[in-house]
């Protein structure tokens, strides 16, 4: 998904204790060095959806 943000992402979460976000997907080495130097995309990005979760609480 190049060109959209971990901002979007609902991998991309909030730690209230440490006022942080962060991504929980555990990424493996190469994957890593891929993202952080801008030569692919993340393969886990996932668009967040509220009107998903609400329909999983209904």
């Amino acid at each position: 998904m190049e060109g959209i943000g971990c901002d979007f992402c609902e991998h991309y979460l909030y730690d209230e204790e440490e006022d942080v976000y962060y991504c929980n997907v555990s990424l493996d080495e190469d994957e890593m060095e891929r993202y952080l130097t801008g030569q692919g995309s993340c393969a886990y990005y996932k668009t967040y959806n509220e009107y998903k979760m609400v329909e999983k609480q209904n």
